[in-house]
């Protein structure tokens, strides 16, 4: 048998290859012992691999032979039998192996993949969706998809769902387009017609472009007409009269201070009554010129530096005198004593500050979210390490701190803090010692309270310097800066300086005062002007911006040029409020003549009957200056008097108040619930108790408050108090406490009824800034007992300051003083976290694809653009790298992350301005961030690198000093996140 199988392979039998077309082929010899065994050789590896392909390759030749079935069934046997490590192998083959052409997009893409996804569907679409499965159903059937839908059809849910309510906005739109009304196309083209009818006469639409087509070539013709004329009664060239006394002065030509004062609209205090100059001046009050003989004490002047200053007394709300000298802008010429003044972009309308600074004044505008350290290499620049005689600072802040940085305040607590401590140090090593003049003005109102007076000591023993802030009785934004300062020895109370001296080292009279009343109004439009003409300004720095914005707002607003009497300022007004009331007049000058001219002759009778209408009229109708004059008696006006004078100001700052919050209840209340009782409403109950039923209840409150002031000045005396009527204030502060709870919720629904109804804005067009609401708006006019708790803390700090601890009234006005600075505290913490909302939400537009970002306590420390770069070989050492400029980005630092944005710049056609936009590219948890600078060199200047723990990027700014201002913001975030993470 072995002789007849001898040339078949091993342990194979020839009747097992019948059938196939195999051939015998000559295989190597084996060992004797190997040769036709069925069992494979384990001791050589030679013949067992040879072995193993052989039959590997037999296998598969009858494989290829079989058919289908037969295939299917060996498969089946051998994975039957496979171990479990076989079987994954099987199913990572056929995974690589064969492509995927079937799956459940929404098991393998994430949720809100598959909820964008799904938003590209129709709404029957959606419907078939969800009959697919359930966890179809449950996506397709999410308010996200569905919500949008029924907004944009404007059908609103009539109730809010519930957390757990499933379908609520999808069975919303099933039962708006199941109720539907629809036309046919027959009954559509029979009730408005079809494209081809031809009109028989002009439709509305072409009547009115008709219309307007005339109007617009009565308008072309009109103005060729005045061009015409013009070009006839023009001068001779150069004959400008403006021009030719402009030749050889100084570099922009000055303006005539007037004299005028005017009252900014966060101010609750009556506007100054005393307007002087040096031979002639106005009362506010009564419009009645006042000769120099007539009141002498206005001509008494002291020189401070090169401006003359005149002098007033009496309550400190008046010490608000205007110098006669124009404001002019010299050439920067340095003159020796130098002044250094540190000036925050915190502070409201900055700009104009900055066009109004003298010209030997070292200014350093900071950035208040940046670090002290950054703020002393600023100096440090600034100076060039040149001492200056004083050091001028003008930052947020009130009566016990200043806020000189963002989530930082100087205060009596935290001045003689390590950071603060070397500051202070650093600072005050460039100014020059107290027997030459040397000081620190500081421009908040630190003197009118016994926590800022410790802290000017304080600061006065830690630099060795005279520390001069103001006494802050004028109530108001900023008008405490015109009135008293302190000279440096609080510890005594003398506060004998003259009027706003301190101030005008260093800024220039007329735009001092300017700024101080009206910084507010300022803001406003410089916010329009920031975002119009930055763009243009962007090369240059945040100080030139400044300085350009602020002149061109000086140049535009032209304040020192307005000088009119009280009388006339009211016929004006109300002459234009009569004009804007005729919309279809033509010849707006002859109407503005009639109106004056009637004006003029119903004066004389208005002014024979105003005495008598002044003693019958309620309270509430006369003015506080003339309550002041009838009712309250004259109070001691030495300088020693000080309780007297704080008592003056709070009778005098409530009356105005009182007006106020009566101009909402007269002009706005009372008409509209007597629209809603004559069946003719303009707003509905609820809305009317909304927005006003707070404000009756603040009324009501503070009457008494007056009443009870009232009474104790017309029997004033040294042992008079008032802390106690303050106390029974307090008691009542409830009612405060519910008005600012709801405050926000009235002014939504002033937007929103303005918005709805056509009626509550044609009513707001014409109650809103007239005589009888102070030119204020109603929102503005609500915001008024914000601005109040304010003031009560201001004169109740100056109120104890000046009372002594053995007088009766101590007890009380300390009490009253700590709720008070309790409830500033509340206000305090309600708006800064509706700006830090605000300016999340602002942020969270601003970037477009960007996360949410409303998460914890999450806010916005600083911002910065840069330029990302890319070395093509990282191998290269730093001082030798080269870079290209890959895009422009956006860094937005928060106190946990930060966010990189992708800038681009869109340019606008025919305009020499652009607009930016932010696209979200990475964010980077600040606990695993670190941040190294770049050596400058030849190829790299102002760059950093930023390393996250899966990529790092290399960027540059365009100035050195923003690079040290981020990165000091950027290693202080990251160290506090790490402290907060341990």
């Amino acid at each position: 048998m072995e002789a007849s199988l001898g040339s078949s392979p091993h342990s194979v039998k020839r009747w097992q290859l019948n059938g196939t077309d195999y051939e015998p082929q000559r295989v190597p010899k084996v060992r004797s012992e190997a040769l036709f065994s069925s069992w494979t050789p384990l001791h050589n590896k030679r013949s067992n691999l040879q072995l193993f392909e052989e039959r590997v390759s037999l296998v598969l030749h009858w494989f290829a032979l079989w058919n289908d079935t037969q295939r299917k069934h060996l498969l089946h046997s051998l994975l039957t039998r496979s171990a479990k490590s076989q079987l994954k192998y099987c199913r990572d083959l056929l995974i690589a192996t064969v492509p995927v052409t079937r799956v459940d997009l929404t098991a393998v893409l994430p949720r809100f993949l598959s909820l964008y996804v799904m938003s590209f569907l129709s709404p029957l679409d959606l419907c078939r969706a969800a009959q697919v499965s359930w966890h179809w159903r449950i996506l397709a059937e999410q308010d996200c998809l569905w919500a949008g839908r029924c907004i944009r059809r404007g059908w609103f849910l009539p109730y809010t769902a519930g957390e757990r309510q499933f379908g609520a906005w999808k069975n919303h739109y099933v039962t708006c387009v199941s109720t539907l009304d629809f036309l046919t196309p027959r009954e559509a083209t029979a009730l408005y017609g079809t494209l081809n009818q031809r009109s028989t006469c002009l439709t509305e639409e072409e009547e009115e472009r008709r219309m307007e087509k005339s109007i617009r070539k009565k308008i072309r013709d009109g103005l060729q007409e005045e061009k015409r004329l013009s070009l006839r009664s023009r001068g001779a060239w150069g004959s400008n009269p403006k021009l030719n006394g402009a030749k050889g002065g100084s570099s922009q030509a000055g303006r005539p201070g007037s004299g005028i004062t005017f009252s900014s609209w966060p101010s609750l205090s009556w506007p100054p009554r005393r307007i002087g100059c040096s031979s002639f001046s106005l009362s506010l009050d009564r419009g009645q010129p006042m000769s120099a003989a007539q009141n002498p004490e206005r001509v008494q002047t002291s020189s401070v530096g090169s401006e003359r200053l005149p002098k007033a007394r009496g309550s400190l709300s008046s010490f608000t005198c205007r110098s006669s000298l124009p404001h002019t802008v010299s050439p920067c010429l340095w003159t020796s004593p130098t002044l250094l003044i540190l000036v925050s972009n915190k502070i409201p309308a900055y700009e104009l500050v900055l066009s109004g600074l003298k010209a030997s004044i070292i200014v350093v505008l900071y950035d208040y979210r940046g670090t002290l350290s950054a703020l002393l290499n600023q100096v440090e620049r600034a100076t060039s390490r040149q001492p200056v005689q004083r050091v001028g600072l003008l930052a947020p802040g009130g009566t016990e701190e200043i806020h000189l940085l963002h989530g930082s305040s100087l205060s009596e607590t935290t001045v003689l803090s390590p950071d603060y401590r070397e500051f202070w140090e650093k600072l005050c090593g460039w100014v020059a010692p107290i027997e030459e003049g040397g000081g620190i003005d500081i421009f908040c109102p630190l003197a009118a309270s016994a926590s800022g007076v410790a802290l000017i000591r304080t600061l006065s023993t830690l630099t060795g310097l005279e520390v001069q802030a103001p006494v802050g009785l004028a109530t108001g934004s900023f008008q405490n800066i015109l009135g008293e300062w302190s000279d440096g020895d609080v510890c005594n109370r003398r506060f004998e300086q003259q009027p706003a001296a301190p101030a005008l080292r260093y800024v220039c009279d007329s735009v001092l005062q300017s700024w101080c009343r009206q910084a507010q109004w300022m803001e406003e439009a410089l916010g329009e002007l920031r975002s119009s003409l930055e763009p243009q300004l962007q090369l240059a720095s945040l100080q030139a911006r400044g300085r350009a914005l602020g002149y061109f707002l000086w140049e535009k607003t032209c304040l020192d040029n307005l000088c009119v009497s009280k009388e006339l300022g009211e016929a004006l007004t109300e002459g234009l409020t009569a004009l804007t009331r005729q919309e279809e007049e033509t010849r707006p000058l002859e109407f503005l003549s009639v109106f004056l001219t009637r004006w003029s002759k119903n004066e004389a009778r208005r002014a024979s009957n105003e005495e008598d209408e002044q003693r019958n009229a309620a309270d509430d109708d006369l003015s506080p200056t003339q309550r002041m004059s009838s009712l309250m008696p004259e109070l001691p006006q030495t300088a020693l008097d000080w309780r007297g004078e704080v008592a003056r100001e709070l009778y005098q700052s409530e009356c105005l108040y009182l007006g106020r919050l009566s101009a909402v209840v007269k002009v706005y209340h009372e008409p509209l619930t007597a629209a809603l009782n004559s069946n003719r409403a303009i707003l509905s109950y609820a809305d009317i108790q909304i927005v006003f039923s707070p404000v009756t209840q603040i009324l009501q409150l503070n009457r008494m408050f007056q009443a009870d002031l009232l009474s104790r000045l017309q029997q004033w005396g040294a042992e008079q108090c008032v802390g106690d009527v303050f106390a029974k204030l307090c008691l009542k502060l409830r009612v405060y406490t519910n008005y600012l709870n709801n405050y926000t919720t009235a002014l939504r629904t002033i937007d929103k009824c303005r918005e709805t109804k056509p009626a509550f804005r044609a009513f707001l067009k014409v109650a809103d800034r007239t005589l009888a609401t102070h030119m204020l708006s109603l929102q503005e006019l609500l915001l008024c007992p914000v601005w109040r708790t304010q003031e009560y803390v201001t004169l109740l700090q100056v109120m104890s300051l000046h009372t002594q601890p053995d007088h009766p009234d101590h007890t009380h006005l300390c009490r009253a003083l700590n709720t008070m600075l309790q409830f500033r505290r509340f206000i305090q913490k309600l708006k800064q976290c509706s700006e830090r909302d605000g300016l999340m939400e602002e942020t969270q537009r601003k970037i477009q694809g960007c996360p949410s970002l409303s998460e914890g306590n999450r806010r916005l420390m600083t911002t910065q653009d840069a330029v990302l770069l890319r070395s093509p070989d990282e191998q290269i050492p730093d001082s030798l790298k080269t870079y290209e400029q890959v895009s422009d980005v956006g860094l937005f630092l928060f106190n946990d992350a930060l966010v990189l944005t992708r800038k681009n710049v869109q340019h606008t056609p025919f305009v020499p301005s652009h607009r930016s936009t932010y696209t979200f590219l990475a964010s980077v948890a600040l606990t695993s961030l670190t941040v190294r600078e770049i050596m400058h060199t030849q190829y790299m200047r102002h760059g950093f690198v930023l390393e996250g723990p899966c990529r790092s990027w290399v960027c540059s700014t365009e100035r050195g000093e923003e690079r040290a201002g981020f990165l000091s913001v950027l290693r202080e975030a990251i160290n506090s996140a790490l402290k907060g993470h341990k």
